[in-house]
């Protein structure tokens, strides 16, 4: 059971000497994240750590308290990845805590959690997508270049005329976009990291009709008030109606995403091109998000090494018996004695 706050560790906390886990001020100074990622966690903080924690005292909470308290939220019908969110959050209060020499350890670390169950992901066609596209009219291009660029929408939101180089067919991914409290919030990609994403040949004219006459600080998308282009919206007026009506109700704009590596996949590109392309921090996480896409390769190596066999085998049968045949000398030398 989480311990109860005595009416001293009460007065302690009043005065400031005792903060209490949970205390908003808390990500303040947390520069490295993001304004969603932000907003998500003063949700999660005002939800699911304030309730239980707000009035406990840091040093008296224990391993077994905080355990507890996933169970709770657990068998509350929580889904595993709230569960886990929420103690990513109490757990950073924590970890700060110990920085700042109030607490000698973080007591959330090594608590077990519920696992999050994967997700069956969806990659569409070539046909599929060009059929989207085609029901999307006039925003046909957003669905094609989701598809072939792998872009998460807020780096296609917030993708600038300057950055795309027709020439070299790139798309420079510096910027991204998120909506917070109903406010576009412009930062840099998820990864923190620009990226070069490779721009097939088909889609260099349309995307070169869509930013003629504009500047170079002019987003290439917009909405249709020439306003930033947001998720919500654009599904809602768009993509959810065009989706169903060519039977994929359900589609979200982010498998466009998925399907862009698996189109990469089976053209062959291997791991490390699809992380450049997608800005995954690392090739394992690419691996780990897309592991099926790749379970043709060990077919492949298989098959291949299987050939390779085969023509080290053949090359032995044809080349079996041939060579100098020294036992010839001798017969030659009693042929002419």
């Amino acid at each position: 059971m989480v311990a109860a706050e005595s009416v001293a560790d009460r007065e302690r906390t009043d005065r400031g000497e005792h903060p209490r886990p949970g205390d908003p001020a808390a990500f303040a100074n947390q520069v490295q994240l993001k304004p969603s990622t932000r907003q998500r966690y003063g949700s999660l903080l005002r939800r699911q750590v304030l309730p239980v924690w707000e009035r406990v005292p840091l040093s008296a909470i224990t391993h077994a308290d905080v355990g507890e308290w996933v169970r709770c939220m657990t068998q509350a019908g929580l889904a595993p990845s709230t569960v886990r969110q929420a103690h990513r959050v109490f757990s950073l209060l924590l970890a700060l805590a110990v920085r700042d020499g109030r607490l000698t350890r973080n007591v959330a670390a090594g608590v077990r959690l519920p696992r999050v169950g994967r997700s069956e992901k969806v990659f569409l066609t070539h046909g599929q997508v060009a059929e989207l596209a085609e029901a999307a009219e006039p925003h046909g291009l957003i669905i094609r270049v989701l598809a072939y660029t792998g872009l998460r929408w807020g780096e296609l939101a917030a993708l600038r005329v300057r950055r795309v180089d027709l020439v070299k067919r790139r798309l420079l991914v510096a910027e991204s976009v998120t909506e917070v409290n109903g406010r576009a919030v412009f930062g840099t990609p998820k990864t923190h990291q620009r990226r070069s994403v490779p721009l097939p040949r088909f889609l260099v004219e349309p995307i070169a009709a869509q930013i003629a006459g504009r500047s170079g600080d002019e987003l290439v998308f917009t909405s249709p008030t020439g306003e930033v282009l947001r998720n919500n919206n654009f599904r809602r007026r768009v993509f959810d109606r065009v989706a169903e009506s060519i039977g994929l109700a359900g589609l979200t704009p982010h498998e466009l995403r998925h399907t862009a590596a698996s189109l990469a996949v089976a053209e062959g590109a291997n791991v490390k091109a699809v992380q450049r392309m997608l800005g995954h921090a690392s090739a394992a996480m690419t691996l780990d998000v897309y592991a099926d896409l790749f379970e043709d390769d060990l077919d492949q190596v298989s098959d291949r090494l299987d050939r390779a066999a085969g023509r080290a085998a053949a090359d032995s049968v044809r080349t079996e018996g041939v060579g100098p045949d020294l036992d010839a000398i001798g017969r030659g030398r009693r042929q002419h004695g």
